[in-house]
């Protein structure tokens, strides 16, 4: 990514001028960190020292996320379930199947559930990505109650011992119903054979600004447990990961870097804070 290592250079090397300054701004806006951090980090180019420039940024940066827990928690009794949120396009059912591959290759027994069934594309997509990683994906008919094969995944990880179900839900319906109503109903109803223990909304790295705004319907409809960022690869400067965590204090727990199954990793606050100043 590399946001802003040529002007870090510039500033430990003279005094940042005015036209520095605004140039600086500009970069920092079209990274989607958001004004308020941008004016944030502007200020501190104003004030520090430079050979401690860099080091303050990224305490700053870091100083604006949560501090809860980035790992997923992992249920004890019975199958770990995750809902997977989001709207569509922004990699939502890829990084379903990548999840799933990330726990397969531990060599768990991981279930993975086509619940937008709205979208025929969505399940033929996770059925395909089901059958490359060799992980078993329980659908339904098409345009079927999304809660219903939810329920049906449920009961069937806990009574055949999966470690995972890992559901990817609709981005939107066809239907009257609300979204949000609808993946309510999907948590209720699963939760009436076991717990739901993480919901994650995938945000898309190239969104920009928007992505905070769809983060925040879900987060005000759904109780999201952590974030998976997708689509950071060379053309994506990053910035909206750390303004969606500070923002709405939900912690950044994957990150999708590419299009290949195995392109996810677990979100390192300090590495990417690091790279990002590079």
């Amino acid at each position: 990514m590399g946001l802003f290592g040529s002007f870090l250079s510039k500033f430990s090397k003279s005094k940042a001028t005015i036209e520095d300054l605004e140039q600086f701004r500009q970069i920092l806006i079209s990274s989607d960190l958001g004004v308020k951090i941008t004016d944030e980090i502007l200020d501190l180019v104003k004030r520090e020292k430079s050979e401690s420039l860099s080091t303050a940024i990224a305490a700053s940066l870091k100083s604006r996320l949560t501090t809860s827990a980035r790992t997923l928690k992992v249920s004890s009794v019975g199958p770990t379930v995750i809902l997977i949120v989001g709207v569509n396009g922004t990699g939502k059912t890829t990084s379903a199947a990548k999840l799933a591959n990330h726990y397969a290759r531990s060599g768990k027994k991981v279930l993975l559930v086509a619940a937008d069934t709205f979208r025929a594309a969505a399940v033929a997509q996770l059925q395909t990505w089901g059958q490359r990683i060799g992980v078993e994906v329980l659908s339904g008919a098409s345009n079927s109650d999304p809660a219903a094969i939810a329920f049906d995944g449920a009961k069937r990880a806990k009574e055949e011992g999966f470690d995972f179900l890992i559901v990817d839900t609709a981005g939107r319906l066809h239907t009257k119903s609300n979204l949000m109503d609808e993946l309510g109903k999907i948590q209720r109803v699963v939760e009436k054979v076991t717990p739901v223990d993480e919901i994650l909304f995938v945000l898309d790295g190239t969104t920009g600004q928007n992505g905070i705004k769809q983060a925040e319907t879900f987060a005000a409809s759904v109780n999201l447990t952590g974030i998976m960022v997708t689509k950071l690869d060379g053309s994506t400067k990053g910035g909206i990961a750390i303004a969606t965590e500070a923002q709405l204090q939900v912690p950044l727990k994957f990150v999708g870097f590419g299009e290949a199954i195995d392109d996810l990793a677990p979100f390192d606050a300090d590495g990417y804070i690091a790279e990002l100043l590079t």
